[in-house]
């Protein structure tokens, strides 16, 4: 398929991100995860590429957050290397201050008498089940409320966020959640942890359906085995499994890709788990803090070269699994040159919405108002068929 082919420039739109592209445009009407709340204590400052553009995240000594541009405008070195002064941030080069909105407060040595007329870059942010979110479109931020979902609202419920850095674009790991026929390959390779020991290695039969959030999709691979999962427009997903051992309460997971740019991921995750008793709240959180600091990015060469999987079998393992399937595709994958069957419905259904709102966005005129399901799809707890 050559560059001349509509088709060709239709396939490419969808992994662009830039503030120019179509998508760039389309992820930018969106709340979108950027850092972790835990990582971001009062008084400290971080850079962040998001979707291409370099930008500093960081904590007033208030508590809140901010998220500004990246560099001083004065001589463009790097403002999270200054300091975090009550609710601004200082260039440690000469001192420029600048406020949350972006607006430079002081530039010491110019002996300003008014508010110099200088201005960076400044996006909403909200936190959210421990991720800092933020809003990186035109005009007004939309109400936070298609990110939700009841189950990390629980009381009393334990709760951890994480984040990864893949080096492969971010459209690759979202097709990859609306593809259930991996789960039986993929979370099989190696070895199987907790996830692929309750989801046989049967092919299932699919079901997709647009909702008013996104997708939702419906694996079955027996009468015992039948997996729905809420996805959300425009890169998140929500699926349930087992924890750790056979009566443990499951694990919610909400899993959102957002572009560092067109080559590398941030995959943020929240898994939520129900309390139950004191002794298995703390085998499960003594468990989160020993194992969810991984990054399969850092061990790439032992899992592509070596096919030498962490000693784990929730966390970890499935990260590792499937970062070696999307990894495996390339920087970014080439999709003209695929070969798609009637499992990958889900993908070929995506690729539509997507299509459908670019579409919208490059002819000027409103897109589907995507709103919060009023209902979330109930997730059968399946029999270990493993173990059964």
């Amino acid at each position: 398929m050559t560059a001349e082919n509509p088709m060709f420039e239709r396939l490419r739109k969808l992994h662009q991100t830039g503030r120019d592209t179509s998508m760039g445009k389309l992820l930018r009407q969106f709340w979108q995860p950027v850092g972790r709340s835990e990582e971001l204590q009062p008084g400290y400052a971080k850079t962040v590429r998001v979707m291409g553009e370099d930008l500093t995240l960081y904590r007033g000594e208030t508590g809140k957050a901010f998220l500004v541009g990246g560099y001083c405008p004065h001589r463009l070195t790097l403002l999270a290397n200054g300091w975090v002064q009550g609710d601004e941030i200082r260039c440690m080069y000469h001192g420029w201050k600048f406020d949350g909105d972006g607006q430079c407060t002081e530039r010491p040595a110019e002996r300003d008498t008014k508010q110099p007329n200088v201005k960076i870059v400044a996006y909403p942010v909200h936190e959210y089940a421990g991720l800092v979110f933020a809003y990186m479109g035109e005009g007004e931020a939309p109400p936070f409320e298609l990110p939700r979902k009841a189950v990390f609202e629980r009381p009393g419920a334990l709760q951890f966020a994480r984040i990864e850095t893949w080096p492969c674009n971010w459209l690759q790991q979202v097709e990859n959640s609306m593809d259930a026929v991996h789960v039986s390959f993929v979370h099989h390779w190696g070895k199987v942890g907790s996830f692929g020991a309750v989801v046989a290695a049967t092919v299932p039969e699919l079901s997709y359906e647009e909702t008013d959030a996104g997708i939702r999709q419906t694996a079955v691979r027996s009468e015992t085995s039948k997996r729905v999962s809420d996805w959300t427009f425009p890169n998140n997903n929500h699926i349930s499994h087992p924890t750790l051992e056979l009566n443990d309460p499951w694990v919610d997971v909400g899993v959102w890709m957002t572009p560092v740019d067109d080559e590398n991921t941030m995959r943020f995750l929240i898994y939520s788990i129900p309390s139950t008793d004191s002794a298995t709240d703390a085998r499960i959180r003594e468990y989160f803090e020993k194992y969810s600091e991984y990054n399969p990015a850092d061990h790439h060469d032992d899992l592509i070269l070596h096919r030498k999987l962490p000693d784990d079998k929730l966390v970890q393992l499935t990260s590792a699994q499937d970062y070696v399937a999307a990894v495996g595709q390339g920087a970014i994958v080439d999709r003209t040159q695929e070969r798609l069957g009637r499992s990958d419905m889900g993908i070929a259904l995506l690729r539509r919405l997507y299509w459908r709102e670019m579409d919208a966005i490059d002819k000027g005129v409103p897109g589907k108002r995507w709103a919060r399901l009023s209902a979330e799809a109930h997730m059968p707890k399946q029999v270990n068929e493993a173990v059964s």
